[in-house]
């Protein structure tokens, strides 16, 4: 997920390690090294997003391929190839995994039952470090940094309607009755009405915002110009909190499950954020992460230093 180089991402795990967090995430910080993982996956290379179904997928841009992890074995179940330099996340729908890939602006729908590829449909990609979204009956795709959103009718394999949006919005994600946008460039979130193909609110958030997840009945950015996340009412269009959680940079990723909000970046892979009290509760520093998932009872944390994905029992957090 990830666009930093290797100097950068060292830099930023040394400046977590400074001591420049508040007294209040100090409290709550614990080291990586104590996290006990149900199981880990080797898979070589750069494993990144994470796609939740009846299996676990896994992105894999070097390699120009998928991993399917299987959650009853918890052994990998194998490699799929995709399109070339897969981006910008996983979505899961329609009994499908939609694959965006970079190499050549496409996205790819691969049947989740056997693996084959069912369609290839040109989108364009507006970033590498986005993300995918399925919902309210449609796949849908920040195709442009100019700021174009594509909508994937998945019953034609083909784009329906390119909406306009705000430039600089990468990442979409659906829920609570809409599409979900962030846009980086003007610190906003986007809210679009997926029965007309528009824009029905712009709602100002933290600086930064990219990755963003939608439950607990909620909206949730993390703001990567200051490491915070923004919680907006799904029912007012108003933020109703904004919550340190000290992980300005460039990656990350954001998730909800279990009551919580679950935040990954380099040097603090796992943040855990009480959902009732906006409050982070638990905070693990070290090595690993940058991508990450919540479903079937578990966390999945793609932990790119150690080309390994972890799952995670939430209730050890």
């Amino acid at each position: 997920m990830r666009t930093i180089g290797w100097f950068v991402a060292l830099a930023v795990i040394a400046l977590c390690a400074t001591g420049t967090d508040s007294p209040d995430l100090k409290a709550v910080q614990a080291p990586m090294s104590s996290v006990h993982a149900l199981a880990k996956f080797q898979v070589p290379g750069f494993p990144d997003w994470i796609g939740v179904g009846d299996s676990i997928w896994i992105s894999n841009k070097p390699k120009d391929n998928l991993s399917r992890l299987d959650p009853k074995t918890n052994e990998v179940a194998g490699t799929i190839s995709t399109g070339k330099a897969p981006c910008a996340g996983l979505a899961m729908g329609f009994g499908s995994v939609w694959v965006p890939n970079c190499g050549d602006g496409s996205v790819w729908r691969l049947d989740a039952e056997t693996n084959k590829v069912i369609a290839k449909i040109a989108t364009g990609i507006a970033d590498t470090e986005g993300t995918i979204t399925a919902g309210e009956g449609s796949i849908w795709m920040p195709a442009d940094a100019t700021g174009v959103l594509a909508r994937i009718d998945p019953k034609t394999n083909a784009v329906a309607a390119r909406i306009k949006i705000s430039a600089g919005s990468f990442a979409a994600m659906a829920g609570e009755g809409a599409i979900w946008v962030t846009c980086t460039k003007s610190n906003l979130v986007s809210r679009v009405d997926a029965k007309t193909n528009q824009v029905v609110a712009k709602i100002p958030v933290g600086p930064s915002p990219r990755f963003l997840a939608v439950g607990l009945g909620a909206v949730w950015t993390l703001n990567q110009g200051d490491g915070s996340v923004t919680r907006i009412d799904p029912a007012t269009n108003k933020v109703t909190a904004t919550i340190a959680i000290g992980v300005p940079g460039e990656g990350g990723d954001i998730d909800t499950g279990a009551g919580a909000v679950w935040v990954t970046a380099m040097g603090k892979p796992i943040s855990r954020i009480d959902a009732a009290t906006n409050r982070v509760v638990k905070q693990y520093v070290g090595k690993g992460g940058d991508a990450l998932r919540f479903g079937l009872g578990s966390l999945w944390l793609s932990n790119h230093e150690f080309q390994e994905v972890w799952r995670i029992d939430p209730k050890v957090l």
